[in-house]
Protein backbone atom coordinates (compact mmCIF):
# COMPACT_ATOMS: atom_id res chain seq x y z
CA UNK A 1 0.00 0.00 0.00
CA UNK A 2 1.33 3.46 -0.79
CA UNK A 3 0.58 6.38 1.75
CA UNK A 4 1.77 9.02 -0.69
CA UNK A 5 0.82 8.74 -4.53
CA UNK A 6 0.78 11.38 -7.49
CA UNK A 7 -0.65 11.13 -10.46
CA UNK A 8 1.40 13.89 -12.94
CA UNK A 9 1.89 16.36 -10.02
CA UNK A 10 3.13 19.65 -11.69
CA UNK A 11 3.95 22.83 -10.13
CA UNK A 12 4.66 25.72 -12.71
CA UNK A 13 5.38 29.46 -12.40
CA UNK A 14 5.87 32.09 -15.09
CA UNK A 15 7.49 30.64 -17.63
CA UNK A 16 9.55 28.12 -15.96
CA UNK A 17 8.04 24.78 -14.68
CA UNK A 18 9.69 23.30 -11.26
CA UNK A 19 8.00 20.11 -11.38
CA UNK A 20 6.81 18.55 -14.20
CA UNK A 21 4.63 15.25 -14.29
CA UNK A 22 5.59 13.19 -11.32
CA UNK A 23 4.13 10.59 -10.27
CA UNK A 24 5.37 8.82 -6.78
CA UNK A 25 4.73 5.52 -5.29
CA UNK A 26 5.89 5.93 -1.52
CA UNK A 27 4.42 2.33 0.28
CA UNK A 28 3.58 2.86 4.20
CA UNK A 29 6.25 1.94 6.61
CA UNK A 30 9.21 2.96 4.01
CA UNK A 31 12.18 5.37 4.17
CA UNK A 32 11.77 7.04 1.00
CA UNK A 33 14.91 8.77 -0.15
CA UNK A 34 14.39 11.79 -2.52
CA UNK A 35 17.36 12.95 -4.39
CA UNK A 36 18.08 15.68 -6.65
CA UNK A 37 20.56 18.57 -7.37
CA UNK A 38 19.78 22.08 -6.26
CA UNK A 39 16.67 23.43 -8.04
CA UNK A 40 15.28 19.91 -9.17
CA UNK A 41 11.84 20.50 -7.39
CA UNK A 42 12.52 18.08 -4.64
CA UNK A 43 11.39 21.35 -1.47
CA UNK A 44 8.59 22.20 -3.89
CA UNK A 45 6.93 18.73 -4.16
CA UNK A 46 7.27 18.81 -0.42
CA UNK A 47 5.65 21.91 0.09
CA UNK A 48 3.02 20.85 -2.24
CA UNK A 49 2.39 17.82 0.08
CA UNK A 50 1.98 20.17 3.03
CA UNK A 51 -0.18 22.72 1.51
CA UNK A 52 2.51 25.53 1.27
CA UNK A 53 2.22 25.31 -2.42
CA UNK A 54 -0.84 24.60 -4.59
CA UNK A 55 -0.32 22.40 -7.77
CA UNK A 56 -0.77 23.76 -10.85
CA UNK A 57 -1.73 20.66 -12.34
CA UNK A 58 -2.53 16.67 -11.70
CA UNK A 59 -3.02 15.29 -8.12
CA UNK A 60 -1.91 13.51 -4.92
CA UNK A 61 -3.19 11.42 -2.04
CA UNK A 62 -2.16 10.81 1.39
CA UNK A 63 -3.27 7.94 3.34
CA UNK A 64 -6.22 7.77 0.88
CA UNK A 65 -7.40 10.90 0.85
CA UNK A 66 -7.12 13.41 -2.01
CA UNK A 67 -5.78 16.58 -1.80
CA UNK A 68 -7.00 19.66 -1.49
CA UNK A 69 -10.83 17.98 -0.85
CA UNK A 70 -8.95 16.91 2.81
CA UNK A 71 -6.34 18.94 2.91
CA UNK A 72 -6.87 19.29 6.86
CA UNK A 73 -7.10 15.80 7.48
CA UNK A 74 -4.14 15.58 5.59
CA UNK A 75 -2.26 17.80 7.41
CA UNK A 76 -3.12 16.14 11.25
CA UNK A 77 -1.37 12.82 9.21
CA UNK A 78 2.02 14.31 8.48
CA UNK A 79 5.15 15.96 10.69
CA UNK A 80 7.43 18.53 8.64
CA UNK A 81 10.68 19.90 8.77
CA UNK A 82 11.10 21.94 5.72
CA UNK A 83 14.29 23.92 5.46
CA UNK A 84 15.45 25.73 8.34
CA UNK A 85 13.03 25.44 10.95
CA UNK A 86 12.26 28.95 12.40
CA UNK A 87 11.79 29.05 16.26
CA UNK A 88 10.88 32.16 18.70
CA UNK A 89 14.58 33.00 19.81
CA UNK A 90 13.71 33.91 23.27
CA UNK A 91 12.23 30.50 24.84
CA UNK A 92 13.64 27.66 25.43
CA UNK A 93 13.51 24.70 23.04
CA UNK A 94 11.07 22.71 25.58
CA UNK A 95 8.81 26.18 25.01
CA UNK A 96 9.03 26.52 21.37
CA UNK A 97 7.87 22.53 21.33
CA UNK A 98 5.20 23.76 24.13
CA UNK A 99 3.28 25.78 21.60
CA UNK A 100 3.89 23.21 18.77
CA UNK A 101 1.83 20.86 21.62
CA UNK A 102 -0.98 23.13 22.15
CA UNK A 103 -1.60 24.04 18.69
CA UNK A 104 -1.81 20.49 18.02
CA UNK A 105 -3.56 19.65 21.15
CA UNK A 106 -1.48 16.58 22.11
CA UNK A 107 -1.09 15.29 25.54
CA UNK A 108 1.80 17.07 27.70
CA UNK A 109 3.96 14.13 27.86
CA UNK A 110 4.64 14.94 24.16
CA UNK A 111 6.88 17.68 24.72
CA UNK A 112 9.34 15.32 26.86
CA UNK A 113 9.10 12.34 24.74
CA UNK A 114 10.24 14.55 21.32
CA UNK A 115 13.14 15.89 23.47
CA UNK A 116 14.13 12.64 24.60
CA UNK A 117 14.00 10.97 20.70
CA UNK A 118 16.22 13.42 19.37
CA UNK A 119 18.73 13.73 22.55
CA UNK A 120 17.77 17.40 23.74
CA UNK A 121 16.98 16.39 27.03
CA UNK A 122 19.19 17.71 28.76
CA UNK A 123 19.15 21.26 26.89
CA UNK A 124 15.69 21.63 27.44
CA UNK A 125 15.88 24.76 29.46
CA UNK A 126 18.48 26.88 26.89
CA UNK A 127 17.03 29.44 25.34
CA UNK A 128 16.65 28.27 21.22
CA UNK A 129 18.70 31.66 20.49
CA UNK A 130 21.92 29.76 21.89
CA UNK A 131 21.44 26.31 20.35
CA UNK A 132 23.75 25.63 17.98
CA UNK A 133 22.86 25.36 14.45
CA UNK A 134 23.38 21.17 14.72
CA UNK A 135 20.62 21.70 18.11
CA UNK A 136 18.34 23.78 16.16
CA UNK A 137 18.35 20.81 13.42
CA UNK A 138 17.32 18.24 16.42
CA UNK A 139 14.67 20.89 17.93
CA UNK A 140 13.63 20.92 14.33
CA UNK A 141 12.87 17.07 14.30
CA UNK A 142 11.79 17.24 17.69
CA UNK A 143 9.06 19.58 16.13
CA UNK A 144 7.93 17.05 13.29
CA UNK A 145 8.21 14.14 15.69
CA UNK A 146 6.03 15.35 18.28
CA UNK A 147 2.93 13.20 18.92
CA UNK A 148 4.11 10.47 16.60
CA UNK A 149 2.51 11.38 13.32
CA UNK A 150 1.88 8.44 10.70
CA UNK A 151 3.96 10.37 8.28
CA UNK A 152 7.07 12.72 8.57
CA UNK A 153 8.00 14.73 5.82
CA UNK A 154 11.90 16.18 6.37
CA UNK A 155 14.15 18.04 3.40
CA UNK A 156 17.76 17.98 4.63
CA UNK A 157 17.55 16.58 8.35
CA UNK A 158 21.21 16.61 8.68
CA UNK A 159 22.41 19.91 7.72
CA UNK A 160 24.57 21.81 10.29
CA UNK A 161 25.34 18.01 11.85
CA UNK A 162 28.85 16.89 13.13
CA UNK A 163 29.76 13.48 11.47
CA UNK A 164 28.75 12.03 14.91
CA UNK A 165 25.50 14.00 14.53
CA UNK A 166 24.62 12.73 11.09
CA UNK A 167 25.05 9.19 12.48
CA UNK A 168 23.12 9.76 15.34
CA UNK A 169 20.16 11.23 12.62
CA UNK A 170 20.27 8.64 10.42
CA UNK A 171 20.07 6.02 13.16
CA UNK A 172 16.74 7.28 14.25
CA UNK A 173 15.36 7.98 10.98
CA UNK A 174 16.18 4.18 10.08
CA UNK A 175 13.98 3.00 13.27
CA UNK A 176 11.63 5.42 13.02
CA UNK A 177 9.05 2.88 10.85
CA UNK A 178 9.38 0.11 13.04
CA UNK A 179 9.18 1.87 15.68
CA UNK A 180 6.52 4.42 15.76
CA UNK A 181 4.93 2.73 12.28
CA UNK A 182 5.46 5.88 10.45
CA UNK A 183 6.40 6.09 6.94
CA UNK A 184 9.30 8.63 6.06
CA UNK A 185 10.23 10.96 2.76
CA UNK A 186 13.31 12.61 3.23
CA UNK A 187 16.06 14.15 0.96
CA UNK A 188 19.28 14.97 1.33
CA UNK A 189 22.54 16.00 -0.20
CA UNK A 190 24.72 13.10 1.64
CA UNK A 191 24.14 10.45 -0.73
CA UNK A 192 26.03 8.32 1.42
CA UNK A 193 23.37 8.76 4.04
CA UNK A 194 20.54 8.27 1.82
CA UNK A 195 22.27 4.94 0.42
CA UNK A 196 22.40 3.79 4.57
CA UNK A 197 18.96 4.54 5.28
CA UNK A 198 16.38 4.68 2.44
CA UNK A 199 14.45 1.47 1.13
CA UNK A 200 13.10 3.06 -2.24
CA UNK A 201 15.12 6.34 -3.81
CA UNK A 202 13.18 8.45 -5.86
CA UNK A 203 15.58 10.67 -8.68
CA UNK A 204 14.48 14.62 -9.72
CA UNK A 205 16.08 16.33 -12.51
CA UNK A 206 14.47 19.39 -14.08
CA UNK A 207 11.19 18.62 -12.06
CA UNK A 208 10.97 15.25 -14.03
CA UNK A 209 11.09 11.64 -11.98
CA UNK A 210 14.39 10.12 -13.96
CA UNK A 211 13.92 6.93 -11.39
CA UNK A 212 11.84 5.34 -8.35
CA UNK A 213 12.79 1.95 -6.92
CA UNK A 214 14.87 -0.15 -4.85
CA UNK A 215 18.32 0.64 -4.67
CA UNK A 216 19.36 -2.33 -6.59
CA UNK A 217 16.81 -1.86 -9.06
CA UNK A 218 18.97 1.46 -9.40
CA UNK A 219 21.99 -0.37 -9.69
CA UNK A 220 20.35 -2.37 -12.36
CA UNK A 221 19.15 0.34 -14.00
CA UNK A 222 22.56 2.21 -13.91
CA UNK A 223 23.92 -1.17 -15.29
CA UNK A 224 21.88 -1.50 -18.26
CA UNK A 225 22.21 2.02 -19.42
CA UNK A 226 26.58 1.69 -18.56
CA UNK A 227 26.98 3.84 -15.67
CA UNK A 228 29.18 3.50 -12.69
CA UNK A 229 27.05 1.09 -9.60
CA UNK A 230 30.07 1.39 -7.46
CA UNK A 231 27.97 3.49 -4.78
CA UNK A 232 25.13 5.73 -4.97
CA UNK A 233 26.80 9.19 -5.57
CA UNK A 234 28.36 8.08 -8.54
CA UNK A 235 25.34 6.51 -10.05
CA UNK A 236 23.51 9.57 -8.75
CA UNK A 237 26.15 11.67 -10.64
CA UNK A 238 26.17 9.70 -13.80
CA UNK A 239 22.67 9.99 -14.26
CA UNK A 240 21.93 13.33 -13.78
CA UNK A 241 24.71 14.12 -16.02
CA UNK A 242 23.40 11.76 -18.83
CA UNK A 243 19.92 13.53 -18.47
CA UNK A 244 21.59 17.04 -18.69
CA UNK A 245 23.49 15.99 -21.83
CA UNK A 246 20.29 14.53 -23.50
CA UNK A 247 18.64 17.97 -22.15
CA UNK A 248 21.34 20.00 -23.60
CA UNK A 249 21.68 21.89 -20.35
CA UNK A 250 25.65 21.18 -19.60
Amino acid sequence: MNVIETKNLTKSYAGFTAVSGINLHIPKGSVYGFLGPNGAGKSTTMKMFLGLSKPTDGSFTVDGKMYPENRVQILKEIGSFIEAPAFYGNLSGEENLEIIRRILGLPKSSVAEALEIVGLTQFKKRLAKKYSLGMKQRLGLAGALIGKPPILILDEPTNGLDPVGIHEIRTLIRSLPEKFNCTVLVSSHLLSEIELMADIIGILNHGHLLFEGTPGQLKFAAASKGCPTDNLEDIFLALIDADNRQRGTV
